[in-house]
C-alpha cells in the first residue's frame, strides 16, 4: 500500500471518528442541553474515551462550531433546489422530523441551544451568522433563478425581502416544533398554503 493509499485511509478513519463524535454530542445537547451535556456522557454515548474525543475537539464549543459546520455543507448540497417544488408540503413534511436520518436542516431544540450559546461565544455567533447568511442567499438565488432552471423568476430588488421572510417562516416553525410537535400536519399544510404561495410568487 501506498503512503498515499495510508494517508487516505487515515483521513476517512479520522473523518469517521469525527462524524461520530458529533453524532453523539448532537443527542447529547438535545436530551440534556450544552451545559449539561458533559464530555463524558459525549464520549459515553458515542462508545469512546475522552480522551480520544479530546484528540479531535479541544472543548464543547470547538464541537458546536463543527456540527454549524456540518450543517452548512448539508446546507449547501440541499438548499440549489433546482427543481419546482411544494415548498408548503415540504415544510410540513420536515416538521418534527429533524430527528430522522433523511431529515433537512438541524433539529430545533439542538438550533435553541446552539443559538442560546452564540449569545455567550463570539465563535458560534460568527458561525451562526455564516450559516444564516449562506441560507438566505441560497434562497435569493432560488427565488431569482430562471422558473426553467427551478426557481422563480422574482425581480432581484424583492428576492432578498422574501427570502428574509422565508427564513423567519422556517426558524418560526423550528421553535413550533419543540412546543407541538403533534401539530396536525393537515392544519399547518393549509396554513402554510396560505403564505408561502405569496412569498414565492413573481
Amino acid at each position: 500500500m501506498t503512503a498515499k493509499a495510508d494517508s487516505n485511509k487515515a483521513q476517512e478513519r479520522a473523518e469517521l471518528q469525527r462524524g461520530r463524535i458529533l453524532d453523539a454530542a448532537q443527542k447529547c445537547f438535545i436530551e440534556h442541553g450544552f451545559h449539561a451535556a458533559s464530555m463524558a456522557s459525549i464520549a459515553d454515548t458515542a462508545g469512546m474515551s475522552a480522551g480520544l474525543i479530546y484528540r479531535y475537539f479541544e472543548n464543547k464549543s470547538a464541537i458546536i462550531l463543527a456540527i454549524v459546520d456540518r450543517q452548512l455543507q448539508l446546507l449547501r448540497e440541499d438548499i440549489r433546489l433546482s427543481r419546482r417544488i411544494d415548498l408548503a408540503a415540504e415544510m410540513t413534511s420536515n416538521y418534527g422530523r429533524a430527528c430522522s436520518a433523511d431529515a433537512k436542516g438541524m433539529n430545533a431544540a439542538l438550533l435553541l441551544e446552539i443559538s442560546a450559546e452564540a449569545t455567550r461565544d463570539p465563535q458560534i455567533a460568527a458561525a451562526l451568522d455564516r450559516y444564516d447568511v449562506t441560507l438566505r442567499a441560497a434562497l435569493v438565488d432560488w427565488l431569482t433563478r430562471d422558473p426553467e432552471a427551478g426557481g422563480h423568476g422574482l425581480p432581484a430588488a424583492v428576492s432578498p425581502d422574501r427570502a428574509l421572510l422565508l427564513q423567519c417562516l422556517f426558524e418560526g416553525l423550528k421553535l413550533r416544533e419543540t412546543r407541538e410537535p403533534q401539530l396536525d400536519r393537515q392544519l399547518l399544510e393549509r396554513a402554510l398554503h396560505y403564505i408561502v404561495p405569496l412569498l414565492v410568487k413573481a
